[in-house]
């Protein structure tokens, strides 16, 4: 991430050329009040990607963290240096009796940021801010395969989907300073130009996805 003054963490810049449609391939709702399921993401620096989650509908949590490594490497300083195999990723916590993973990948690919950047999100690049999901099991896989193909085969962006899908190892969360940074710090001039404007293509564009936190 480069410092506070400079502009990471950028928005999307890659627009989808129409609206993301809904996945061919989800699982249903739970028909009732069920164990939270987890699913971890990447795609570019965290802050961003939390505050988006933290305003998705059925999220119960979003944590800031590093996955793809191991975990004497997953700090913040050493992961900076883009050779620890870390992402910035955030692990989402969610009720699957009010959203589907096909939903949150669909608000992923929508505003979260660019998915047809690989190992780049707006001035930040690296491997360390590569875009992924992190799959579980093997749901979670077929689910994100299916519609990063749906996504392709209908040309919805001008370039072909980069992300990547890798087995979840491990997550590990990042340093307290680092979680709920967009809502602790929503002045500051780096969440207000690259952050902020995801959380509000979130509430305009997926209205039926967004919550008011």
């Amino acid at each position: 991430m480069l410092p506070i003054t400079a502009l990471a963490c950028g928005i999307a810049t890659n627009v989808a050329a129409a609206p993301l449609p809904v996945p061919l391939v989800d699982a249903p709702l739970a028909q009732s009040a069920s164990v939270p399921v987890t699913l971890t993401i990447a795609g570019g620096c965290f802050w961003g990607i939390q505050a988006v989650f933290q305003h998705t509908k059925g999220v119960l949590k979003a944590i800031s963290g590093y996955a793809g490594g191991e975990a004497n490497t997953a700090h913040y300083d050493i992961v900076s240096s883009g050779m620890t195999g870390h992402a910035e990723a955030v692990q989402i916590t969610y009720d699957p009796a009010q959203i589907t993973p096909g939903q949150l990948l669909k608000v992923f690919f929508a505003v979260a940021h660019d998915p047809t950047e690989l190992n780049r999100q707006g001035p930040d690049h690296g491997t360390q801010y590569r875009s992924a999901i992190f799959f579980s099991n093997d749901e979670q896989k077929k689910i994100a395969e299916s519609y990063i193909d749906q996504l392709n085969k209908a040309a919805i962006y001008p370039k072909p989907i980069a992300t990547k899908l890798e087995p979840l190892k491990a997550f590990y969360a990042a340093e307290d300073y680092h979680q709920d940074y967009a809502r602790l710090h929503p002045d500051n001039g780096y969440i207000v130009v690259n952050d902020l404007p995801k959380v509000e293509a979130l509430k305009n564009n997926l209205p039926d996805l967004f919550v008011n936190k």
